[in-house]
């Protein structure tokens, strides 16, 4: 005589060890996916895609982050190309800052903050994308939420400040990082909108 047994529970740590491993394996398909460096949008949206069905306790593989990628990436590598191009002249507006110009460090100091700003703008956007939203309204309204939610953004910022020290340590561990800070950015995301 066989016993039908009740679904196992999870203890609360294991399910959030089982999140954390869920954004770690994120990160490197993201980072997989990202390689061409335009395509970075597109691809932090589908992991932060993945990462909503994981949490919402659907199925959720590498076929459908793939599916999401595509979609994604129809209009998400315009923005990744218009992303790089306004770092790069930021880049290029701080080398000449730091060129010893009078009010030099001042100025290095807001093209500092303005590519922090475009690159937590980027990630906003990317994690609210689902399929069918314009990648311009998503900016717009990601350009919006990163200044008048600081706390929201400081919290994006060290989350690049965490993958920073990975690549580091060791390059490797940058990748794994970057699913951690797409999930802080869906957490950021979800808890303004429920504010």
């Amino acid at each position: 005589m066989s016993r039908s047994r009740a679904p196992r529970q999870e203890s609360p740590a294991a399910e959030r060890f089982g999140v954390f491993a869920e954004c770690l394996l994120t990160g490197v398909w993201i980072a997989l996916a990202a390689l061409p460096v335009v395509t970075l949008p597109a691809t932090v949206a589908a992991g932060a895609a993945h990462l909503r069905r994981h949490g919402a306790g659907e199925r959720s593989t590498w076929r459908e982050f793939t599916a999401d990628l595509r979609a994604a990436a129809r209009r998400g590598w315009l923005v990744g190309l218009a992303g790089t191009a306004a770092l790069g002249v930021l880049w290029a507006d701080l080398a000449v800052a730091r060129a010893a110009l009078p009010g030099g460090p001042l100025i290095a100091a807001v093209v500092a903050l303005c590519m922090l700003g475009v690159v937590v703008t980027g990630l906003r956007a990317a994690v609210s994308w689902r399929p069918g939203e314009s990648w311009r309204a998503l900016s717009a309204a990601a350009a919006r939420r990163t200044v008048l939610d600081p706390a929201g953004s400081l919290t994006l910022v060290c989350g690049f400040a965490v993958v920073g020290v990975s690549a580091w340590f060791a390059a490797p561990l940058a990748a794994p990082a970057l699913g951690i800070v797409t999930g802080a950015a869906l957490a950021v995301e979800e808890r303004r909108r429920r504010r």
